[in-house]
């Protein structure tokens, strides 16, 4: 049977350095997630996986305001 990753559970200092390294790139190349892996303490494929959830997040966000942007808008004319 195969086994499942365990979840990997982040720090709020973890936390804060991922979202600043977000900020800056919602894209970093492998040697930038080495380099991110270093400094947060956890391997280089954790960090791909949390910023293909970041970046899916991102996404859900951005739709959601643009749904209440145009709702609004709408509404107002």
């Amino acid at each position: 049977p195969v086994r499942k990753k365990s979840r990997t559970f982040y720090s709020a200092e973890q936390l804060e350095e991922l979202e600043k390294m977000f900020q800056e790139d919602h894209y970093p190349d492998n040697e930038k997630r080495r380099e991110i892996a270093a400094v947060v303490g956890v391997t280089p494929q954790r960090i791909m996986v949390w910023f293909q959830n970041r970046r899916a997040k991102w996404r859900k966000t951005e739709k959601l305001s643009m749904k209440g942007n145009k709702k609004y808008s709408a509404s107002a004319a």
